[in-house]
């Protein structure tokens, strides 16, 4: 480990980052690092503006996925390494198209369950659709963390080390201990195999990416799919529902209400609520002439 990755660690513990930020913050540096050929210390401003360039341009990332490596990249000259040299303007992020999260409808989800390949698939992608948690927050489960007694699931240290409980149904609770008796976790609820990250420890969360993508493709699903579009999903059917917004900002752990207010604008209960501008006025009928356009072009 050289001596600048572990200043960056112990930065990055010392302002309680979690270990998935840090995973990624970590994978980010390194990634300018080996594109230059050089340590990050002895690069500056004009560098870190070529990087980006090149991951929008020629990598074509998404740039949500840019602003990610950028925050590392701020973190990394303005919190680690203190350099005044390096201006804000050199570490800009791009902007954002604000486009709607993609959403399933239950018969969809239904159907990405119902194509599991194993009870771990099955249960990871109802614990997912059942409480809204992140992909991240599902793969640090414990079997500690399943009350039965209160009906909840406890979230440990998720977005901005905040802890919360989801509650849980029967359902969920009668999958999950179908679950328990077929793979008899020890410490988390979704251990990782041996020969990945070792035994005993979570499974990634990447996988569960993988999971929920390949459940997708087995259920004949199109649209783009991820851990988050059952997240999505969740929230949108809640609303649908009836839920309240400060109830599902609690559940989906945002810290602020207007993360949550984007979901009115995919329930259909609330878009077919308003009235529509063209019923409230009476059109009159008309007679006119059926010809088509081309018929009066010369």
């Amino acid at each position: 480990m050289t001596s600048l990755r572990q200043r960056v660690l112990d930065e990055l513990q010392r302002r309680n980052y979690s270990p998935a930020t840090t995973r990624g913050y970590i994978l980010a540096i390194k990634q300018f690092a080996d594109y230059f050929g050089k340590s990050p210390e002895h690069l500056g401003g004009a560098e870190i503006r070529q990087f980006e360039t090149y991951l929008l341009r020629d990598k074509k990332l998404a740039p949500g996925t840019v602003e990610g490596r950028m925050s590392a990249l701020r973190f990394l000259y303005k919190k680690t390494l203190k350099r005044r040299d390096i201006a804000y303007d050199d570490l800009i992020f791009p902007k954002t198209p604000r486009k709607l999260p993609v959403v399933l409808s239950p018969e969809e989800v239904s159907r990405m369950i119902g194509t599991a390949p194993n009870l771990m698939h099955r249960t990871i992608l109802m614990v997912l659709y059942a409480t809204g948690i992140r992909r991240t927050e599902a793969s640090l489960i414990k079997v500690s963390d399943v009350d039965s007694q209160r009906m909840v699931i406890h979230v440990r240290q998720g977005k901005g080390s905040r802890d919360r409980d989801v509650p849980m149904t029967t359902k969920l609770l009668d999958a999950l201990r179908e679950y328990w008796r077929w793979k008899r976790p020890k410490v988390y609820l979704f251990p990782s195999t041996e020969g990945q990250r070792g035994i005993e420890q979570p499974v990634s969360d990447k996988t569960i990416w993988h999971i929920c993508r390949e459940a997708a493709k087995r259920a004949g699903i199109k649209k783009r799919v991820g851990a988050h579009t059952l997240r999505h999903s969740f929230a949108t059917t809640l609303l649908e529902s009836g839920a309240d917004l400060r109830t599902i900002q609690l559940l989906m752990g945002h810290a602020d209400l207007k993360h949550t207010t984007r979901y009115l604008h995919l329930s259909q209960r609330h878009l077919r609520a308003a009235p529509n501008p063209l019923d409230q006025i009476s059109v009159t009928s008309q007679r006119f002439s059926r010809k088509r356009p081309d018929d009066y072009q010369a």
